[in-house]
This record gives C-alpha cells, structure tokens and sequence, in this order.
C-alpha cells in the first residue's frame, strides 16, 4: 500500500499531517513540495483526486501568488498550473494520496478523516 504526503519541513500543520501518519503505523513516501519536477498532468490528477481546482489549491499566503496577479477571477486553470510548476510553492500542502483517497489536508485534522476511510 502506497501511502504518499507533498511535504513541506519547514510547515508546522505539513510536520503534524505527517508525524499523524506515522503514528497510524503508515510509511508514506515523502516528497518535498517546494522542490521542481511538478508536471502539469501530475497537478491536474492531484487536484481532481482530492476534488480540487488549481484555484482551490492555490497557495497563496507567504507566496508571489497575487504579486503575479493568480488570485485575479480571470486567472485560467491552465495559467495557475504553468505558474505552479516554474513555483512550486504556490501549491497548497501537505497534499496526501492513499488508496483509500487522497485529500488536501489542511488544516492539520483533515488527516483524521482521511484515515478513517482505512480499511480496517
């Protein structure tokens, strides 16, 4: 089973998101969200997985996102996936896919009812 969280270690609920799937005993494969290599079809299966726009899981406190006019009603999906990609902060996180469901999760307890959905 392939349990996988987009991970910021310098992001307090991202830190309690993961030590949360630790202690339900899962080993989830960590990948760093500020880091380059997003592709645009990887956003768009992410997004729709969790049942998310771009715009919905756009970051947009502590980022250039409303400096490069992303907030704008205008903004396409398409536009805010290209900037997601050349920044990959402006992707939202921590992000969790599971094959029970994958879920934004924030705030932190999100993760709860993500792990709820476990079989048991």
């Amino acid at each position: 089973m392939t349990v996988t969280i987009w991970h910021n270690p310098n992001c307090g609920t991202s830190r309690k998101v993961l030590a949360a799937l630790r202690e339900a005993g899962l080993t989830p494969q960590v990948v760093d969200a500020r880091k380059p290599g997003w592709r645009a079809e990887d956003l768009r299966r992410l997004f729709a997985d969790a049942g998310l726009t771009a715009r919905q899981a756009l970051r947009t406190r502590g980022t250039p996102a409303e400096d490069m006019g992303l907030t704008a009603p205008e903004m396409s999906e398409q536009g805010l996936i290209e900037a997601m990609i050349v920044h990959p902060t402006l992707v939202e996180r921590p992000f969790v896919a599971t094959p029970w469901g994958t879920r934004l999760c924030r705030p932190a307890g999100t993760v709860q009812d993500l792990l709820a959905l476990r079989p048991r």
